[in-house]
């Protein structure tokens, strides 16, 4: 388990079921009262915390119910929130310009948008992992900050990859990697981590409140929205699918189509303007004269 994972646990054991549960003994837990506590809890916290906080007590009474000490696990079939996905913020190139030119960092800006790695792999890059003569990001490390101290492990799927960046990039990065060692970081002091942005008053956030003064139609957004943004931008170029997720690192299509459905609307406008045709053309093929059988 990540220990950014590994903190949303415990902190849901700790707050939430310890408390409520922590010295009841199992075979008194019931269906209904695990019922109208996860109904009472929907209606003070987010789906997401109430999700946590069921899938901890349910995988620790599914853990009874392996040992023999339960027969069925009391926290199954229980009516759950549904997460309610916002709508996502998508830059334009023009926005993404805008963006960097009003920010401290323009060199992290351009490589979030335009590669979709999370910030704990930007923060993780070394100077080794970028490859200017093939325009290559190779993703080895993640660097989170959990509780004060940043944490340096494998990606989020446990697996490298190999991420592309356009060529008008190459310049910023090489300039970012001068002076330093192959194990030295590309961003950050070389030696420290790049820590993410304030969400209020860092630096991030203060871009984007130049950008919105330049242009009213310019979305509140995070640093994980540019991963969202360099998605988008792959798909408007062209990308197909399986290539979104291997840049992006997810641990299927599936998921990337799941993620990202909404951006692949042209795909299915193209398989109505495909079937159009062909249905055009049947018709058209019907209609025109067929000769007789000669005699």
């Amino acid at each position: 388990m990540k220990p950014s994972t590994f903190h949303s646990v415990e902190s849901a054991w700790r707050v939430h079921v310890e408390p409520k549960w922590g010295k009841r003994a199992i075979g008194g837990v019931g269906h209904s009262e695990v019922q109208a506590w996860i109904s009472g809890l929907a209606t003070t916290h987010s789906a997401t915390t109430v999700l946590r906080v069921h899938g901890v007590l349910a995988a620790i009474l599914d853990g009874a119910v392996h040992d023999k000490r339960l027969t069925q696990n009391p926290a199954r079939a229980v009516r759950l929130p549904k997460k309610q996905r916002g709508r996502r913020a998508y830059l334009t190139h023009a926005q993404v310009d805008t963006l960097a030119t009003q920010s401290r960092y323009p060199t992290i800006v351009y490589t979030l948008a335009y590669t979709g790695i999370r910030w704990g792999e930007l923060s993780g890059l070394r100077v080794r992992n970028v490859d200017t003569a093939r325009r290559r990001l190779r993703i080895e490390e993640n660097a989170v900050l959990v509780n004060a101290t940043m944490h340096v492990g494998s990606t989020k799927t446990n697996e490298a990859r190999s991420v592309p960046y356009p060529g008008f990039l190459t310049e910023a990065l090489r300039t970012a990697c001068i002076g330093k060692h192959p194990e030295d970081l590309v961003f950050g002091t070389g030696d420290a981590h790049a820590r993410r942005p304030q969400s209020q008053d860092g630096w991030f956030a203060s871009a984007v409140r130049r950008a919105q003064a330049l242009d009213p139609t310019f979305p509140r957004i995070s640093p994980h929205d540019l991963r969202h943004t360099a998605a988008s931008l792959a798909i408007s170029a062209g990308a197909n699918v399986k290539a979104v997720q291997r840049m992006l690192g997810h641990a299927s299509a599936t998921m990337t189509l799941d993620t990202y459905a909404d951006l692949f609307d042209d795909d299915l406008n193209r398989v109505s303007d495909a079937l159009d045709r062909a249905r055009s053309s049947s018709v058209v093929a019907n209609l025109l004269p067929h000769d007789g059988p000669t005699m």
